[in-house]
């Protein structure tokens, strides 16, 4: 690595004295607390989900797209809807396979300086303003996960759902690490993790390796369909201005 690259200065001087003003703390709580709202009732009618997780920079034509592009359209033949973080790449690909196959689609968005932006492929999306508030949305209504070949946001997302899961914070799902060749070293360091007794060897009971479409949605439908109920479908009620999701 470079020790070259170039230093991103703040915008505005930085103290480091700790918290900001109680004001200034007070609207940032204010902030979450409004867009964790706006989540809930853009995406509360969307159905049971399945998070794809995967680079935002594999453009059309790339392997991964093609491979995410049919991973949404199996997954919305289950009756699905599939979850992205909304964003180009994999993301897109994921929910423009959905959308096609007339499946449901949606997007938790981040808002970032570049690179960034909701693709066209989405019934419904939201954009967050902070990460932690995203991660948190894109695993709350889904029951499985595919993560694809990605940078450091795609190993933040498959790490943040693997500890929920390890420290059984959310329920025991599925999650399909697709690509072995790309994950190699990762998996390399899970044995490693595993002989120095850093984790244990059914922290790993859910985590399928694979580079076949077919076995990672048997494994997902497999344990789904053996384990657990879908939930009824929610009727909106008009005094809280809710609205139905387009395709339920």
């Amino acid at each position: 690595m470079s020790d070259t690259q170039p230093v991103i200065k703040p915008k505005r001087p930085i103290y480091l004295d700790g918290p900001h003003s109680r004001l200034y703390e007070l609207r940032f709580a204010w902030k979450v607390f409004m867009q964790i709202l706006s989540a809930n009732r853009a995406l509360y009618f969307v159905g049971p989900c399945i998070t794809v997780f995967g680079s935002a920079r594999f453009p059309e034509g790339h392997p991964d797209y093609a491979r995410a592009r049919e991973f949404g359209k199996r997954i919305s033949d289950m009756g699905f809807t599939v979850m992205t973080g909304g964003g180009p790449g994999i993301m897109e690909a994921a929910n423009r396979g959905a959308f096609e196959n007339g499946g449901r689609s949606v997007g938790c968005n981040i808002r970032l300086p570049m690179e960034q932006k909701p693709n066209s492929y989405m019934q419904e999306w939201i954009t967050f303003d902070y990460f932690f508030l995203r991660k948190a949305m894109l695993l709350k209504y889904s029951y499985a996960f595919i993560v694809m070949p990605g940078g450091f946001g795609t190993l933040d997302e498959l790490f943040n759902t693997l500890t929920l899961i390890q420290t059984r914070s959310i329920t025991q799902f599925p999650v399909v690490l697709f690509g072995k060749e790309y994950y190699q070293p990762l998996i390399d360091m899970f044995k490693k993790m595993l002989s120095q007794d850093t984790i244990q060897s059914q922290d790993l009971d859910l985590l399928l390796v694979t580079d076949d479409e077919d076995e990672a949605m048997n494994h997902i439908d497999s344990y789904i369909s053996s384990n657990y109920e879908v939930m009824k479908k929610r009727r909106p009620f008009w005094w809280l201005f809710e609205r139905k999701f387009p395709f339920r």
